[in-house]
């Protein structure tokens, strides 16, 4: 099964009603995805891995936001020291997926999920569905709550 097929199995598991959207052009980061499916850049979720003390840690946070790693670490109860964005492989290895077509769903393993509170400006997001050009949209709520989230306020403000 490839990643995308993985990402569209998951989904009809966890009851979305969603379909991987194929693109021709890149969707790997958050602006070339608003740019493909004609959405604001806060409305892509850039799912990003961290390791938190050991632990394997999702972040969905909005494609117009920075994570504030110290505001997340005090969330999951670790120091800002015992926190650190993935690697490569450990993406891979933890995922399943390559950087650039991370998706929020399908994972092999259940790892905590961290939701930042500025994706609830938006009723329906876009999110990588496996592949450096294919996505899915969802609504927000439902998409946190199919992957067990937890709201937080984890990014700062533009600007």
């Amino acid at each position: 099964m490839t990643p995308p097929e993985r990402v569209a199995e998951a989904l009809r598991v966890l009851g979305l009603p969603a379909e991987v959207r194929w693109f021709a052009e890149r969707t790997a980061t958050a602006a070339e995805a608003a740019a493909a499916v004609g959405c604001e850049p806060g409305q892509i979720v850039k799912t990003l891995f961290f390791m938190a003390d050991g632990r394997p840690t999702m972040v969905l946070a909005a494609g117009d936001r920075q994570v504030d790693t110290a505001a997340l670490a005090e969330i999951l109860g670790v120091g800002r020291k015992r926190l650190k964005m993935g690697s490569p492989a450990e993406v891979r290895e933890h995922t399943g997926y390559d950087i650039g077509g991370v998706a929020p769903v399908g994972w092999p393993t259940r790892p905590d999920v961290v939701a930042d509170d500025s994706l609830q400006r938006f009723e329906l997001v876009w999110a990588a569905a496996g592949a450096a050009n294919a996505v899915f949209a969802a609504r927000t709520a439902d998409l946190v709550a199919a992957v067990g989230g937890q709201w937080a306020r984890i990014c700062r403000e533009p600007g």
